[in-house]
C-alpha cells in the first residue's frame, strides 16, 4: 500500500478544508473521467445495435456497411437513420445511439446547406452548429479533452526537463552550474511564436495529426522548460547546505540517492504548487496558438478555433463564441482554484510555528 509522509498527509488534509479549490479538483476529476469515456456520450456510431438476433457494439470495434442491416450501400452506417428506420417500421430491431449522436468532424446539414444554425433540442445539436454545420457540444467535448490531455503531457514533459536540469545545476554547482545558466539566458531570448510560426510553415501537410500535434508539444515544452529549471536550481542549492545533505555525503550515500531520496521530497511543496499553473498556461496557450492559426491541425476540434470562428460570426451565430468562451472561461476557473488551494495548503510558511 502507499504509505504517504506524515506531513504530505497533513498538508493533503488542509487541501480538503480549502472547499473552494477541493470541490474544483473534484468536479475537474469527474470532467477527466468523463471525458476520457467520451465515445460512449458523444458519438454518431451506435452504443448497441440490435438486427435479426444479433447484437452488435460499433463504438470500439471496426465500422459497419450498411449492408450489414439491411440497407443498400457498402459505405458506413448512419446509425441516426438507421434508428430512425427501424422506429418507422416498428420491428424488433433497436439501435441506442449516445446522448449526443454526432461526430465532432461531421457535417449534418438537414438543409443541404453548410452554415451556423442555432440550438436545436429536436435534432439534439444542443448548442446549435458551426459554420460547416459541425455540432458545437460534439467539438467543445473533445477540445476539452485534446486541450486537457495536451497540457498533463506538456505539464509532465516541463517538470522532466526542468527538475533534471535545475537539480543538476544545483546539486554539482560550479563550472556545470555557470554553462548552463549562460545557455538558459540564450535560449530564453529566441523568441517562441516566431518559431512555431516558422516550423509549421516548414511541416509537410503529409504529416498525419498526431505527429503534428507531437511537434506543436514538442516545440512549445522546448520553449518552456526554463522557468521550472530556475525554481528547482534555487531549491536544490538551499537543500544542499542543510545537515541532512552534509551526513548523507559523510556516510556515503551516491549523488543519485541524496538528490532523489533527500532533496527532491523536501522541494516537493514547490512542484506541487506550480503543477495546476503550469497547466492554466499550457491550456492558455494552445488556445491562443489555435485562435491565431498556428495551434493544433485542423479539423482537429479545439476550444480556440471555436473562439475564432464565433468572433468572426458574432452578430450572425452568437451560440458559437459563448458556448467556448464559457467552456474556456469554467475550465480555466477549476484549475486556478486549484492551483491556490494547493499552494495554501502546502505553503510551508503559512504552518510553521518558530519559537
Amino acid at each position: 500500500m502507499l504509505k504517504l509522509n506524515p506531513q504530505t498527509v497533513k498538508k493533503l488534509k488542509r487541501f480538503s478544508k480549502i472547499k473552494r479549490g477541493y470541490y474544483s479538483f473534484l468536479i475537474l476529476a469527474g470532467l477527466l473521467v468523463t471525458v476520457s469515456i467520451g465515445e460512449l456520450l458523444v458519438n454518431n456510431r451506435a452504443l448497441v445495435v440490435g438486427y435479426e438476433g444479433t447484437w452488435y457494439f460499433p463504438i470500439y470495434t471496426e465500422f459497419h456497411p450498411g449492408t450489414d442491416f439491411g440497407l443498400d450501400y457498402h459505405y458506413e452506417t448512419n446509425y441516426r437513420e438507421l434508428q430512425a428506420s427501424f422506429s418507422a417500421r416498428k420491428s424488433d430491431n433497436f439501435v441506442i445511439m449516445p446522448l449526443v449522436p454526432y461526430s465532432p468532424y461531421e457535417n449534418h446539414a438537414p438543409t443541404g446547406i453548410y452554415k451556423p444554425e442555432p440550438p436545436d433540442a429536436q435534432l439534439k445539436h444542443y448548442l446549435g452548429t458551426d459554420t460547416t454545420s459541425r455540432d458545437i457540444l460534439a467539438r467543445l467535448f473533445y477540445g476539452t479533452r485534446i486541450a486537457l490531455l495536451f497540457s498533463i503531457a506538456f505539464m509532465v514533459s516541463v517538470y522532466l526537463i526542468g527538475i533534471t536540469i535545475g537539480c543538476a545545476m544545483g546539486y554539482f554547482g560550479g563550472m556545470f552550474d555557470l554553462i548552463f545558466q549562460r545557455l538558459i539566458e540564450i535560449w530564453s531570448n529566441v523568441p517562441f511564436l516566431y518559431m512555431v510560426i516558422i516550423v509549421f510553415s516548414v511541416i509537410p501537410s503529409t504529416f498525419s495529426i498526431p505527429i503534428r500535434i507531437a511537434i506543436l508539444l514538442t516545440v512549445m515544452v522546448l520553449f518552456s522548460w526554463t522557468s521550472m529549471t530556475y525554481y528547482m536550481r534555487t531549491e536544490t542549492y538551499k537543500e544542499k547546505a542543510r545537515d541532512y545533505t552534509a551526513a548523507a555525503k559523510i556516510i556515503g550515500a551516491s549523488h543519485t540517492r541524496i538528490i532523489f531520496h533527500h532533496i527532491l521530497p523536501n522541494v516537493i511543496s514547490t512542484l506541487v504548487t506550480f503543477m495546476p499553473f503550469t497547466i492554466v498556461a499550457a491550456i492558455s496557450s494552445i488556445t491562443a496558438l489555435d485562435f491565431l492559426g498556428f495551434g493544433l491541425p485542423p479539423p482537429t476540434p479545439s476550444l480556440g478555433e471555436l473562439l475564432k470562428q464565433g468572433t468572426a460570426n458574432l452578430r450572425t451565430a452568437p451560440w458559437i463564441v459563448t458556448s467556448a468562451f464559457v467552456t474556456l472561461v469554467v475550465l480555466l476557473t477549476l484549475v486556478t482554484f486549484i492551483g491556490e488551494a494547493v499552494r495554501e495548503s502546502f505553503d510551508p510558511k503559512k504552518f510553521t510555528v518558530y519559537k
